[in-house]
């Protein structure tokens, strides 16, 4: 089944199997809107009301590598960002910063699995399979809702 949500981003596109999200993407085309868990849990991330995911995913395809650094992705806590080097040398190739970047590229359900807190050396924004203005969005919605939390 695959649903559309307008987001602050854009049209995003959630394809479920068997209520499992298997792939979500950016620009979506219209399409039926639908009522699923994920859709509603976008809505609240968006809305800056939820900051973990727990609608059921699969990570589907993709390389031993691919899965590794998705893995890695899917633990870097709301509101922070690691770099593309840091997610490497956690895999063991510390030279494989640029491999790790393609890996987010592929990743199949971003926003879930947050490959947009991932940024280059120094915090530098680079790369982003949704665009960079996506990933600035996301991670500015993140660093808004993170340090309101934080004073309450």
């Amino acid at each position: 089944m695959r649903l559309v949500i307008d987001s602050p981003i854009g049209p995003l596109g959630v394809a479920v199997h068997d209520d499992v999200v298997v792939g979500l993407r950016f620009g979506a085309s219209p399409g039926p809107a639908g009522a699923h868990p994920a859709l509603d849990q976008l809505s609240a991330y968006f809305a800056g009301d939820l900051t973990d995911f727990t609608v059921p995913y699969e990570l589907v395809g993709g390389s031993e590598f691919e899965r590794g650094v998705w893995a890695e992705i899917a633990r870097i806590p709301y509101g922070e960002t690691t770099t593309y080097g840091a997610i490497a040398t956690a895999l063991g190739d510390p030279g494989a910063a640029r491999a790790v970047g393609t890996a987010c590229n592929h990743n199949p359900v971003p926003v879930i699995v947050p490959c947009h807190r991932v940024v280059g050396a120094g915090g530098k924004m680079v790369g982003f399979g949704g665009g960079l203005d996506r990933k600035r969005k996301l991670l500015e919605l993140e660093a808004r809702v993170a340090m309101a939390r934080s004073w309450s």
